[in-house]
């Protein structure tokens, strides 16, 4: 018979059974501020039900089975034949199915469509991120596919289903469908324009035949997928079908899923096509520009899926210093922690406040927000996505050896952590791309100058990094070499913008104290004196 040796004492229960989009202030805060009146209640009583399910214990364990048990490529069956299949743990299809009913994909088409898909996209980033790659990827491909209205009619629909059908049949026979995207090749990376997959013409309009490899094919077992290819004209954008119409299936050659550091519940495929049918999507030679809207929409859900890691951390870790008792008290009255997870709630709430900014800018649609997502969106996914490690790594470290040990949760933030600032374009295509939209599209620049602008007058630690930030405007020449700095500056100075009009005060003045005015050294935990770190903490401690 085994002996007890002690009783379990001193540990904090599991963060389970809660409201996770509830309990959240600065992210409700977000949404009654950017819904319009006639659908907040109907919004935040949606959220808060899709909190609750993201929370509840056996949605956390879908998510922890899926991450535990990544995707299998099978490339033939028993017989020999090639097909080309993916298998998923029946964890990935539950949630996959829980995000699509949820709305995931579904925002293009309904009043505050995007603040309330943003609000939970970044909800349902804390259960498991790795199923948000689909859900993003084919909420983003409708942009791309109205630049061809009789596509857009064809596939839309299907796209902004709440049904997910797994079945791989042609779509035309399908409620609902996923997809997919396949635009890096080995030898290019970011510079697709290097891409060598040829498009030869066929008979039938619009139709071609490709013939080469994508390096990166996200969510192989989607319906579709959009790809670039070089067509006669130059670089252009292609339907792929995963079956054909007739139900016979496409050429789609799946030589190997990529073993990744984080996100392993989603598969991530080279692919090869040869003879593969494809659609033209948008005239030839004009394949960045359809699918600019696309990268766009994905750069989005780059910040929100970071601002959902980044939340779930600061989740757990003020969750268990609440709990945890060490030298005489709780952990979250130790002037020095309560400093870091104020420090780090600092950090999580910019992120959020920032991104459903981002997210209403959308929904408004107009052309003064048209211009400031031109440049924000690049700015805030560099900033952001590149935040989101060092906060995750700091917040697991609030655990203590418990942070480390996988049944905590915590090394799955970790790993997923570096993710969003790699994908989508990493830190140098984001700093590149802002100073693009500087130099070739001046209304970008008067559109963010509005933006921060609201905020002038509130804080002087504000007004001065406004001041600062004009100077180096100013002076364009030789700039590429500084533009990852540049952009930091951009992102910090509308962060404290938004949060000097939003947040309160304590928030606020400590974010303008140690983001904008240096009053903060290199590391979280930081925060100078003077400020109030037990009310940052208090409000970001995940009560519902």
């Amino acid at each position: 018979m085994a002996g007890t040796t002690h009783s379990v004492t001193n540990q904090a229960p599991p963060l389970v059974q809660y409201d996770v989009f509830g309990a959240d202030r600065a992210l409700v805060e977000a949404v009654e501020r950017h819904l319009d009146p006639g659908v907040r209640d109907e919004g935040l009583t949606e959220l808060s039900g899709f909190g609750r399910t993201a929370g509840s214990a056996q949605v956390q364990e879908w998510g922890a089975l899926a991450n535990e048990n990544p995707p299998r490529l099978r490339t033939h069956d028993r017989y020999g034949h090639r097909i080309d299949e993916v298998d998923f743990h029946p964890s990935w299809h539950r949630l996959l199915g829980k995000g699509v009913s949820a709305g995931l994909t579904a925002a293009w088409g309904r009043p505050g469509g995007h603040v309330r898909r943003a609000a939970a996209f970044l909800v349902w980033t804390q259960v498991e991120a790795g199923n948000g790659c689909p859900l993003s990827m084919t909420h983003a491909a409708v942009p791309a596919l109205r630049t061809d209205p009789e596509l857009a009619a064809r596939w839309e629909p299907r796209l902004t289903s709440t049904v997910y059908d797994r079945a791989l049949r042609p779509a035309g026979q399908k409620p609902g469908a996923l997809f997919g995207m396949g635009m890096t090749e080995k030898q290019g990376g970011s510079d697709v324009r290097a891409n060598t997959t040829a498009a030869r013409p066929l008979a039938e309009d619009g139709a071609y035949e490709l013939t080469g490899h994508k390096w990166f094919c996200s969510a192989p077992m989607s319906d579709a997928f959009l790809v670039l290819a070089q067509a006669p004209g130059g670089l252009t954008c292609f339907l792929v079908p995963r079956v054909l119409e007739d139900g016979t299936r496409n050429v789609f050659l799946i030589q190997r899923l990529k073993d990744k550091l984080g996100n392993r519940s989603n598969a991530s495929a080279e692919v090869e096509f040869d003879g593969t049918w494809a659609r033209r999507v948008g005239d030839e030679g004009a394949g960045v520009r359809t699918v600019i809207g696309m990268v766009a929409a994905t750069r989005l859900d780059c910040v929100l899926g970071s601002a959902g890691l980044m939340r779930q951390a600061v989740a757990q870790a003020v969750h268990h210093c609440a709990y945890r008792e060490a030298f005489g008290g709780k952990l979250v009255d130790k002037p020095l922690m309560r400093n870091v997870l104020a420090d780090l709630a600092l950090e999580s709430e910019a992120a959020t406040t920032l991104a459903l900014r981002l997210a209403a800018a959308y929904d408004d649609g107009g052309e003064q927000e048209r211009a400031l997502l031109r440049i924000a969106v690049p700015a805030a996914k560099y900033w952001v996505t590149k935040r989101c490690a060092p906060l995750a790594v700091e917040a697991a470290e609030c655990l203590g050896g418990n942070g480390y040990v996988e049944e905590s949760g915590m090394p799955r933030l970790v790993r997923e952590s570096p993710l969003n600032s790699i994908w989508e374009g990493a830190g140098n295509v984001q700093a590149l791309d802002v100073l693009r939209a500087l130099r070739r599209e001046p209304a970008v620049l008067d559109a963010y100058l509005r933006e921060v602008g609201r905020a002038r007058g509130a804080d002087r630690r504000l007004d001065a990094a406004i001041k600062d930030l004009l100077t180096e405007l100013a002076d364009l020449e030789g700039v590429e070499g500084r533009a990852r700095r540049l952009t930091e500056r951009l992102a910090l100075v509308l962060q404290g913008s938004l949060l000097v009009r939003y947040a309160p005060p304590q928030v606020a003045d400590a974010f303008c104290a140690a983001r904008l005015g240096g009053d903060a050294g290199m590391a979280f935990g930081t925060l100078p004196r003077a400020l109030d770190p037990a009310a940052i903490v208090d409000r970001a401690r995940p009560v519902s």
